[in-house]
């Protein structure tokens, strides 16, 4: 007879992706390994294997959850406009540093099948800005906006890597002065 499924399967499965995303992305994917990954979170390999059969599958669960996450989000914030969308992106990426740095580091590891649909996610935030920063600035050429596109959101994806909690602004001061300063150069160009 087939066993059932545990009740907290949801929050072990949570714990394991947060646990690797935080290995990985220390050690780099292609550096780490499921028995380190397993050490690290003080859980069996076995158990590892239980939910994941591959390290890839357990790098793209990993990163489908936070872009799914990251997606809901922006689809809630984007009809609210540039400075609510820059707000949001910004508090989703709290406590996900780990998972941002894999995204932004590892993604290309996956096989082509496992990119596509994570590619497809990205492809959809970006439109999202691009929308948003349309309504603020209507008529850019295409280059142009593509050009202000990535430039937010290198603003944005790079936050993680300077920013200490606790010291300078805060993450809502820094998407309040992220805001003005992406909705000022967009009035200058």
């Amino acid at each position: 007879m087939p066993r059932g499924i545990a009740r907290n399967h949801d929050e072990k499965r949570d714990a394991l992706r947060k646990g690797a995303a935080a290995y990985f992305a220390r050690h780099g994917f292609d550096r780490a390994s499921m028995s380190g990954a397993a050490r690290e979170i003080g859980i069996s390999k076995a158990l590892i294997y239980h939910y994941h059969d591959s390290k890839e599958a357990l790098l793209f669960d990993i990163l489908d959850t936070h872009l799914t996450e990251l997606v809901a989000v922006v689809e809630t914030a984007a009809p609210k406009g540039l400075r609510a969308l820059i707000t949001a992106i910004l508090d989703a990426y709290e406590d996900a540093d780990a998972e941002h740095k894999l995204q932004l580091e590892s993604l290309t590891a996956l096989p082509e099948e496992m990119q596509a649909p994570l590619l497809a996610a990205q492809r959809y935030l970006v439109e999202a800005m691009s929308a948003a920063i349309d309504a603020v600035k209507p008529g850019m050429d295409q280059d142009k906006l593509r050009a202000a596109t990535m430039t937010v959101y290198g603003i944005l994806n790079w936050f993680y890597m300077w920013h200490r909690p606790g010291k300078g602004l805060s993450r809502q001061d820094y998407a309040v002065l992220a805001a003005d300063f992406v909705e000022g150069g967009l009035r200058q160009i």
